[in-house]
């Protein structure tokens, strides 16, 4: 039985040499309870990729929508590149997500019925193609919110009673 675990860490750890995490979205996890993810990837002009590269990128206020059966990422910062002069890109435009028809259909769905909210929580290269990894959320209120907070707090207790003794 210990091999087979060892198999899946290695494949793992594999799949993790090919992914170079750009960016991570944190608030997004503290202020919405992440119900569905979904990888997509991104239409980027060649100044955005190497704009991304060098990691100047922000998700703070990045939201998904759906426009005419697309999927759009709205207010994603991807500063313009330094050495792209006139062929530089516009820093917070609009960029669209490639998923699968039926994938649109279902995640849009979702959103739309529920009224849920695309988010994207990390930003990312998975063998030298940028992707998004979008959530469909559910916004927490405040009582949520300090309920996660004490639940952090108990288990820094707990691991930090565990090191001592």
């Amino acid at each position: 039985m210990a091999k087979s675990g060892n198999k899946k860490k290695a494949a793992e750890k594999d799949e993790d040499k090919n992914q170079k995490v750009i960016a991570n979205n944190r608030r997004a996890r503290h202020d919405y309870l992440v119900l569905d993810t979904l990888e997509c990837g991104i239409v980027l002009t060649g100044s955005e990729v190497k704009s991304l590269r060098n990691g100047h990128m922000s998700m703070d206020e990045a939201y998904g929508r759906v426009k005419d059966g697309e999927v759009w990422l709205m207010g994603c910062d991807i500063q313009e590149y330094s050495f792209a002069n006139q062929l530089n890109h516009i820093p917070k435009r609009p960029r669209k997500l490639l998923l699968h028809r039926r994938e649109i259909k279902k995640f849009a769905a979702q959103a739309m019925e529920k009224s849920l909210t695309l988010v994207p929580l990390k930003m990312y290269f998975n063998r030298g193609r940028a992707k998004v990894l979008m959530g469909i959320c559910r916004g927490k209120k405040n009582y949520d919110k300090r309920e996660s907070l004490k639940k952090k707090d108990m288990q820094r207790d707990i691991d930090r009673a565990m090191r001592r003794g």
